[in-house]
């Protein structure tokens, strides 16, 4: 008994060797010391297991995403009408905004006009293409400020609208370019609110996972925003109905390697939100 105690306080046997331990009473600090040192060493290699490393990059992100070939902007607009207001708030864009998109002296296209009809409720959302990037946004607001018709326009969309909110835009280079198609159409609008740093790496899976989602011709467009909201990406796809819409995304499910890029893009993601947006009239997209 008494050999077990003077191992236990005098001595410790480890290694074939006969080391002096401490004594029971300070044992308790020492272990506290011991774990108090070696629990920085332990943090830090348990967190470069996890750290995402970020390679020093010497451009924006804008310019290693965004489409080469083209200078182009666009502008996204999300109308919240009243609900009363509604239709003649339909009314009065189906007048007046394709004349914009149809009169040669605007560098500017209207790319598509809807309303929502499954997510957000009385609103209206347009998508505008600006050739030539921030000049040519600035030329066509100047221009319209001299426009008697636009100023008319606005004044009267004011008094129908209870908020509303806009973001500028450029195109990832890898989706499609949304040109007008024929209907009848759905159209969604998945929007991602991004980690803040997340954007460079969003893009290279989704320059892989966008090839998964184009059998059917359903891609439109891709965007990430530059001024509004940032760290946002919208995408927007096209479909006969929903029905098609739930085939064509369960089949992705199928394709080797979609499970994939799915697992690693969602870590990247804040919110996301669908809205499923009725086409008007007269949008180029139908």
């Amino acid at each position: 008994m008494a050999a077990r105690v003077v191992q236990a306080c005098g001595a410790a046997w480890a290694g074939g060797v006969l080391r002096r331990a401490a004594p029971c009473s300070l044992q308790p600090v020492l272990r506290r010391l011991t774990s108090s040192n070696n629990r920085p060493r332990e943090d830090s290699w348990l967190k470069s297991l996890f750290v995402r490393k970020v390679d020093p990059r010497k451009d924006a992100h804008s310019n290693l995403l965004a489409k080469k070939e083209t200078s182009s902007l666009y502008k996204l607009q999300f109308h919240n009408v009243k609900p009363e207001c509604l239709e003649a708030y339909n009314k009065i864009c189906q007048e007046v905004l394709p004349k914009i998109h149809e009169d040669k002296h605007y560098p500017c296209t209207l790319v598509g006009t809807w309303n929502t009809w499954y997510g957000e409720q009385d609103q209206a959302v347009h998508l505008w293409r600006y050739e030539g990037g921030y000049p040519a946004l600035t030329e066509v607001m100047n221009k319209l400020r001299e426009n008697q018709e636009f100023v008319e326009f606005r004044k009267a969309r004011s008094n129908m609208l209870l908020s509303r909110k806009n973001q500028l835009l450029l195109e990832f280079s890898f989706w499609n370019e949304p040109i007008p198609r024929s209907g009848p159409n759905i159209y969604e609008l998945r929007s991602y609110q991004l980690r803040p740093g997340t954007m460079i790496e969003w893009g290279n899976y989704w320059a892989r996972a966008i090839r998964f989602r184009q059998d059917g011709n359903e891609a439109v467009g891709g965007f990430f925003s530059q001024i509004g909201q940032l760290y946002m990406v919208h995408h927007l796809w096209a479909y006969k109905d929903l029905q098609t819409r739930e085939d064509i995304r369960n089949a992705a499910w199928h394709k080797h390697g979609w499970e994939e890029l799915v697992y690693y893009t969602v870590p990247l993601i804040q919110e996301m939100e669908s809205r499923i947006m009725i086409p008007l009239k007269t949008s180029p997209l139908q």
